[in-house]
C-alpha cells in the first residue's frame, strides 16, 4: 500500500522546484512512498493560519513567526521528540544566522530550516559598468543614486516593518529590548525620518512590490540598477532564470555602521495530525540535511538552510557567488 505525503509550500520556482526534485529522488529510493506538493501565494504563507493547514496536509513549508502558533496548539511535531541529538547540533552549528534558532520556542524545534535569507542589495552589473556608477557603499550614495530614479525598493507593509527595524538599529536601539514599547519614540522618528530620504524618491509602483516582484522588475527591465535592501533570491543569480543576471552585495552602512537585517526564509514543519509522521519526519530530516542541501536542493533553485551548501564552491558557481557574498 502506498503511503501518501502532502505536503504545502509557496508559490516560487525557489519556493516548489527543489522540493518537487527532492521529492521525486525520494520516492525512488523509498518505494510504496509518494510525496506530492501544492502551492500558494506568497502573502497566503505569510498569513494563512497553519493550525487549519495541519488538517490537510502533512509537510508543511512555514514562516519563523508562526511557531508560537505551534507551540500554543501543538498542530505540528515538536522535531527535538523525533530527532536524535546529534543531527540537530548539526543543523545548529550549521545555521544561517538565526535561521535554526528562528523556529525553536518554548524549548522545542517546531521546523528545521530547510531555506535561509535576509535582505541583500542587489544590483545590474551591466547598468552600473555602462553608466560609470560604483555599487552604492553607504546611504549616501543610496540617495544620490535614487535621485536619479534608478532605485527600486520593495515597500509592501512588511518590508517596510522589517527595513523600520534595520533603521531602529542604525540608530542606536534594538526593537522589542522591553515589554512596554517596540522602541522608544526617539529612535523611532529618527528611523521613520531616515527611511522617509528613500521612499519620496522611489517609483510608486514599488509600495505595491514585494521582493519577488522588484527582482523581476530590475532583471526584466533596464529602469532600475540597484536595490539596498530585499530578501534575496538567488534564482534572479543563476544563468537563464531571467532575462538579465542580478549580483548581489552585502547592504550599505549607515551611520557608519552596516544595516543589520532581519532573518527570513522558511521552515520546514511536520503536520502532528499526519497518518504517517514516521515517514514524514524522515523527509524533512532527509531533505534538509548537508547532503541533500548541498546538490539536489541547490542545484534545483532552492535558497537551501544548511550553511555547508551556502560555502559549496559548486552552489556558488551556479548563483554567481550569491552565497560566498551572503555569507560574509
Amino acid at each position: 500500500m502506498t503511503a501518501v505525503l502532502r505536503g504545502i509550500t509557496w508559490g516560487h520556482s525557489r519556493g516548489i522546484t527543489p522540493l518537487l526534485a527532492a521529492s521525486q529522488r525520494y520516492e525512488e529510493l523509498h518505494p510504496g512512498v509518494q510525496v506530492q506538493w501544492k502551492k500558494r501565494t506568497l502573502q497566503e504563507f505569510a498569513d494563512f493560519p497553519i493550525e487549519k493547514l495541519t488538517e490537510e496536509y502533512d509537510l508543511l513549508i512555514i514562516d519563523h513567526p508562526w511557531v508560537g502558533t505551534a507551540a500554543a496548539t501543538g498542530c505540528v511535531l515538536p522535531l527535538d521528540k523525533y530527532l536524535d541529538k546529534e543531527y540537530l547540533a548539526n543543523q545548529l552549528a550549521n545555521s544561517v544566522g538565526g535561521s535554526h534558532e528562528s523556529y525553536n520556542y518554548e524549548g522545542s524545534q517546531w521546523a528545521l530550516a530547510i531555506d535561509a535569507a535576509t535582505p541583500a542589495a542587489s544590483y545590474r552589473a551591466d547598468l552600473l559598468e555602462r553608466n560609470g556608477v560604483a555599487v552604492p557603499q553607504t546611504w549616501e550614495e543610496v540617495i544620490a543614486l535614487a535621485t536619479k530614479g534608478k532605485v527600486a525598493v520593495p515597500a509592501i507593509p512588511i518590508d517596510l516593518l522589517m527595513n523600520f527595524y534595520s533603521f531602529c538599529i542604525a540608530h542606536g536601539a534594538v526593537p522589542f529590548a522591553n515589554k512596554d514599547e517596540v522602541v522608544d519614540k526617539e529612535t523611532g522618528v529618527a528611523a521613520i525620518r531616515t527611511m522617509q530620504q528613500l521612499y519620496s524618491l522611489v517609483d510608486s509602483q514599488l509600495f505595491d512590490c514585494n521582493p519577488i516582484a522588484v527582482a523581476e522588475l530590475m532583471s526584466s527591465t533596464d529602469d532600475y540598477w540597484y536595490c539596498p535592501f530585499a530578501y534575496g533570491y538567488s534564482n534572479y543569480s543563476r544563468a537563464g532564470f531571467a532575462k538579465n543576471l542580478l549580483h548581489y552585495a552585502d547592504v550599505v552602512t549607515v551611520n557608519g555602521k552596516k544595516l543589520r537585517t532581519t532573518i527570513g526564509g522558511t521552515g520546514l514543519a511536520v503536520s502532528a495530525s499526519s497518518q504517517h509522521q514516521d515517514i514524514a519526519v524522515d523527509f524533512a530530516a532527509w531533505v534538509v540535511s548537508e547532503d541533500i542541501q548541498k546538490t539536489i536542493y541547490v542545484q534545483h533553485g532552492g535558497q537551501p538552510g544548511h550553511l555547508q551548501a551556502w560555502l559549496s564552491p559548486e552552489a556558488n558557481s551556479i548563483t554567481n557567488g550569491f552565497s560566498v557574498m551572503c555569507c560574509r
